[in-house]
C-alpha cells in the first residue's frame, strides 16, 4: 500500500471516530459543554518541528543530462530544527482562514563532495569543497468549513493556495550554479478534531495536490504535495495550550529540465494563543 493510501486511510479512519457523537456524548458526558479551546476568533501557534529530510534534486543545462544529487548525502546536509507559524481566523462557527508560515532552509559551507555528480550542466568531483544553500519554504493562504461541528469536535473540508519556493545554490572554486523556482500549487484538505477531555484535543489534517494527468503534457511537467499533521493540544484555558505532533510532508516537481524529490518527517512541538 502506498503511503498517500496510508495517510488517507488513517484520516478516514479517524475522521470516522470523531463522526459517532452519541457514543462519544455516552462516555464522554462532561463534553456536552464543549471544548473550551472552541470559543475564538484569532489562534495563533508556533512550534519546533525536528524533520528529518530526505532531498533529492536534479538539474539539466545546456543539453548536459543532471545527476540525482542526494543533497544529504553527497553535499552533507544535516537536520535541524525547523519553525512553523499557524495563523487562523475564525469569523463564525464552521468558518475558518487558515495561514501557514513553513521556512524549510539548509546551509552548508565548503563541505567536500562525496560523489561526483553533474548539476546544472557542471561537473563536481569527489573532494571538490562545495558550499550549498537550498531554500523550500511554502506560504499558505486557505479556507476551512466545518460541515460537522459538536461539542465533542469537528470534521471539516477546505481549499488552500500555497506558494513553494524551490531555491538550490552550489558555490565553489569552479563557479556557481543554481536552480530557482517560486511555485503556487491549489491544495484540497481535510481536518478533524476530537476531545477526550474538556481540555485535552486530539486533530487530524490531511492535505494534497496532484496535477492531473490530462495538464501533464500541457503544462510539460509534473507535481504533487502531500501533508500529514496529527497532534495533541492541552489547553490549560480558553487562551492558551500546548501541542505535541508529528507531520511529514512531501514535495515532488518535474520540468522539462529539473526534478527533485523531497521529504521531511518528524515529531514537533509547540505553543497556541488564542482570543
Amino acid at each position: 500500500m502506498s503511503v498517500c493510501r496510508v495517510y488517507v486511510f488513517s484520516s478516514v479512519v479517524i475522521l470516522g471516530l470523531l463522526a459517532a457523537p452519541p457514543a462519544a456524548e455516552a462516555q464522554y458526558r462532561s463534553l456536552r459543554g464543549g471544548g473550551i479551546a472552541e470559543d475564538y476568533h484569532i489562534e495563533a501557534a508556533y512550534g519546533w518541528w525536528n524533520a528529518t529530510p530526505e532531498l533529492i534534486v536534479n538539474s539539466e543545462s545546456l543539453g548536459i543530462l543532471g545527476s540525482d544529487v542526494d543533497l544529504i548525502a553527497d553535499l552533507g546536509i544535516q537536520k535541524h530544527r525547523l519553525g512553523k507559524f499557524d495563523l487562523v481566523l475564525k469569523p463564525a462557527k464552521k468558518h475558518r482562514f487558515k495561514y501557514q508560515r513553513l521556512p524549510i532552509k539548509y546551509q552548508t559551507d565548503a563541505f567536500p563532495v562525496q560523489r561526483s555528480f553533474i548539476f546544472n550542466g557542471q561537473r563536481y568531483n569527489i573532494g571538490l569543497p562545495v558550499t550549498t544553500t537550498v531554500d523550500f519554504s511554502t506560504d499558505s493562504f486557505g479556507y476551512e468549513y466545518d460541515f460537522i461541528h459538536k461539542p465533542w469536535g469537528f470534521i471539516g473540508a477546505g481549499i488552500s493556495g500555497k506558494l513553494a519556493t524551490i531555491d538550490v545554490n552550489l558555490a565553489s572554486p569552479i563557479g556557481a550554479e543554481f536552480f530557482r523556482q517560486v511555485a503556487p500549487i491549489p491544495a484540497f484538505n481535510f481536518a478533524g478534531r476530537g476531545y477526550v477531555t474538556r481540555n485535552l484535543s486530539i486533530d487530524g489534517d490531511f492535505t494534497f495536490f496532484r496535477i492531473p494527468r490530462s495538464l501533464k503534457e500541457q503544462l510539460n511537467g509534473d507535481g504533487s504535495y502531500n501533508d500529514f499533521d496529527l497532534h495533541a493540544t492541552y489547553n490549560a484555558n480558553k487562551y492558551i495550550g500546548a501541542q505535541l505532533g508529528w507531520r511529514k510532508t512531501t514535495i515532488f516537481y518535474q520540468t522539462s529540465t529539473d526534478t527533485g524529490d523531497l521529504k521531511f518527517t518528524g515529531l514537533y512541538f509547540g505553543g497556541v494563543v488564542r482570543y
